[in-house]
């Protein structure tokens, strides 16, 4: 039997609805003001909504990712840990990466505070 939806997986299946829906302002309801977001295409992080917008905005326009959370877990640190099955395509529709990512979230009064990217066999 599977363990019931909690808040933190809700908050975090309603960003990932509004990321693939490309819907930036519902995604950043989910996040803290001074949220800490990975640049997944050069590294390093962006801080704030308004460098999450910004950075979102630049990378749709230059390819096609989409998420889908697979799995829900929780890490020693207390970090929500998402199995993500992530395909990003050219603007063309050409798949460049389908793969299994996995991000940790820490969620602090409700909100997404930091997110970081994790490969397999990374904690």
């Amino acid at each position: 039997m599977e363990k019931p939806i909690n808040s933190a997986q809700r908050l975090l299946l309603k960003a990932y609805t509004a990321f693939n829906a490309r819907d930036i302002d519902a995604a950043l309801t989910t996040m803290h003001p001074n949220v800490e977001w990975p640049n997944g295409m050069e590294g390093g992080y962006v801080h704030g909504h308004d460098e999450v917008r910004r950075y979102w905005t630049r990378q749709w326009g230059l390819v096609d990712p989409h998420v889908e959370p697979q799995r829900f877990a929780w890490d020693d640190t207390g970090r929500v840990v998402v199995d993500v099955k992530q395909v990003v395509r050219d603007l063309a529709g050409a798949v460049l990466v389908d793969t299994v990512v996995y991000h940790a979230y820490l969620i602090e009064d409700g909100l997404i505070r930091t997110m970081e990217i994790r490969r397999a066999g990374s904690s």
